[in-house]
């Protein structure tokens, strides 16, 4: 039997991601989001969702531009204390033993422990409510070459124990059931 509860954002699992932010090496900053996705193709594009009253909320909006880090099982206690700490007072990267590296084509710097770094140009931003999204156009994709197939050269991200968010507590990904259309493909004879 099933119970109604009151609208809500009930949709999980989520990435765990930290955005790095900011033009120059004294306004860097990492914030934390979990509202975060792909929202087009061609032309690529992302978004994410960020609360005004964030520091890292005005330092993007005044440079439109940010890199979404993808996070990994290792870097969950960093993912969670940028994101329970605010970086007005600290600086993130220093407090957490993280790399800024150089953006190939933004401004802002790039986590260098991440395995995959996707640098975004805002393009427009949504007031929503509690939250505004910027929505951005991927302009560059930066990973690590370790997490490339030595053979095909196929990206393995999975292999890099990706972090997810499920209401309130980070998960590393679980067991493979399947892969993009193997629910039709035909017997091999």
């Amino acid at each position: 039997m099933k119970e109604s509860w009151k609208p809500g954002t009930m949709i999980y699992p989520l990435p765990a991601v930290m955005v790095s932010c900011g033009a120059t090496p004294e306004e860097y900053n990492i914030l934390t989001v979990s509202w975060t996705g792909t929202i087009c193709t061609n032309p690529p594009m992302c978004y994410i969702s960020v609360r005004p009253e964030r520091h890292s909320y005005d330092i993007i909006k005044r440079n439109m531009e940010f890199v979404i880090n993808l996070t990994t099982a290792k870097l969950a206690k960093a993912t969670d204390w940028c994101g329970v700490r605010s970086g007005k007072d600290l600086n993130k990267f220093k407090e957490m033993g993280l790399t800024p590296a150089k953006g190939e084509v933004v401004s802002c710097p790039i986590i260098k422990e991440s395995p995959l770094n996707i640098e975004c140009r805002v393009r427009e931003i949504l007031s929503l409510g509690s939250h505004d999204m910027f929505i951005a156009d991927v302009v560059n994709v930066q990973i690590d070459k370790e997490n490339l197939d030595e053979t095909s050269g196929k990206l393995e991200l999975d292999k890099t124990n990706p972090l997810v968010y499920v209401h309130g507590a980070y998960y590393e990904l679980g067991t493979k059931v399947g892969k993009f259309g193997w629910s039709v493909e035909k017997p091999k004879m």
